[in-house]
């Protein structure tokens, strides 16, 4: 069966694209034309039409949630609770990361939870039931690896975060370079990198990358490409690792999408303000226009249970200079795994950062025009509908005293709009 990639090139419009343009705003058209040629990418999931999620040039700055067990911590109600909650606080897709428990029932618990398009790591389960299967996780197979991906691909996951780009010449870089600051931190790359080590060998994602490509093709599932060598600390961004790891990545994007596969390219990680824009630039430039996902990123590493903010501040940058896709940090990151209460909170973290890109890069600055005037004409329940985050900002205020009234208890009778109302021209049209 012909994929999304395949049937937009062929000139048609599907469902998906319709309703990726209907959720957008824009014409059908604009949509397939992306997809064709690479500046768009529609993430949904095999035998999971309800609701697609449209990733890329021209559109709105999306948002992932990320839930998963741990080895320390494997909760399979407390993970299907942040997954509603993710969707709740309007996460565009969920990316289910377990590493402890049934990953098979977890993950399909977490599809059945859920309407949005889920994501995962195929090397996190590889590597956890390697463990037990073979005694350790350095012993898998790569058999074993391309089996869990099919598995996965038909259990519905809608896009997959694969580390290809960890090869010989990636760790040859990184090792020439002296190491790092802050570690190897991606789980993903940490694994494949000693499993390569281990066994004095090729990553075979890499090296056989035309069979992922055919099963990715099956299930028409959007490979991510993974970023591997993605900085654990501001000192460590922009390095020779992780550019190496973009050229190659970047290669592989073109050959999956020579075969009908839709792609787009993950980036870093921890990075400094003024390295956010070259970060964006460099990975627009080398892939031709694929949708950037990147990893926060965090500005700053000594901000432990703010990392929401931090990252917020980061994300706000990076979509307003072309980050097509964010996934959120919660405040437990570097901490721990984050509870229900986290995962809301990171998610109105990025969405806010999101729409403050979009502002600049779409120009979508109606909303804010129109909460502006609401405030002048102290319209609260204009002002709850404009907001982001409706029931936060009701709740906010109806905790506090002078509620009933049209004013609030920030300023009381000493109202600035209301001292003022009087004496200023009336309010543009």
């Amino acid at each position: 069966m012909a994929t999304l990639l395949e049937r937009g090139r062929a000139g048609k419009i599907t469902a998906e694209m319709e309703a990726v343009a209907a959720r957008e705003g824009i014409e059908p058209e604009r949509i397939r034309h992306g997809v064709e040629n690479g500046t768009i990418v529609i993430v949904s999931g095999h035998g999971r039409s309800e609701y697609v999620t449209g990733i890329g040039n021209g559109l709105r700055t999306k948002v992932n949630a990320s839930i998963g067990t741990s080895s320390d911590l494997a909760d399979l109600k407390m993970e299907l609770e942040k997954a509603s909650v993710a969707q709740a606080a309007g996460a565009d897709t969920l990316m289910e990361l377990s590493t402890a428990g049934d990953l098979d029932e977890i993950r399909r618990r977490v599809l059945e939870a859920v309407s949005l398009p889920v994501g995962n790591v195929p090397l996190y389960q590889a590597s956890s039931e390697s463990a037990v299967r073979f005694g350790s996780n350095l012993e898998m197979t790569a058999s074993f690896l391309f089996e869990l991906v099919e598995r996965q691909a038909a259990d519905g996951i809608g896009f997959m975060a694969i580390h290809c780009g960890v090869n010989r010449l990636t760790l040859q870089t990184l090792s020439s370079q002296g190491g790092r600051s802050g570690g190897l931190v991606s789980r993903g790359g940490a694994f494949m990198s000693a499993w390569m080590s281990h066994h004095d060998c090729e990553n075979p994602l890499y090296e056989q990358f035309d069979r992922l490509i055919e099963i990715l093709h099956e299930y028409d599932v959007v490979l991510s490409l993974g970023n591997g060598m993605r900085a654990g600390a501001t000192a460590d961004a922009t390095d020779k690792a992780q550019i190496q790891e973009l050229l190659i990545n970047a290669q592989l994007a073109d050959r999956a999408r020579q075969a009908g596969v839709q792609a787009m390219l993950e980036g870093p990680g921890h990075i400094p303000i003024d390295e956010i824009e070259a970060n964006v630039i460099l990975e627009k430039r080398l892939s031709g226009g694929k949708p950037f996902y990147m990893l926060g990123p965090i500005t700053t590493d000594i901000a432990p249970g703010h990392d929401h903010i931090t990252a917020a501040i980061g994300s706000a940058w990076a979509a307003a200079y072309g980050t097509d896709f964010i996934c959120y940090v919660t405040p437990a990151e570097h901490l721990g795994l984050p509870y229900p209460e986290d995962v809301r909170q990171g998610v109105m973290a990025a969405r806010i950062a999101a729409h403050v890109g979009d502002m600049i890069k779409l120009g979508r600055r109606q909303k804010d025009l129109e909460m502006g005037r609401a405030r002048r004409s102290l319209d609260w329940e204009a002002q709850f509908a404009l907001a982001l985050d409706p029931d936060g900002a009701r709740s906010v205020r109806d905790m506090r005293p002078g509620s009933e009234s049209d004013g609030c208890s920030m300023c009381g009778d000493q109202c600035a709009l209301k001292v003022a109302d009087s004496a200023i021209a009336p309010a543009c049209p």
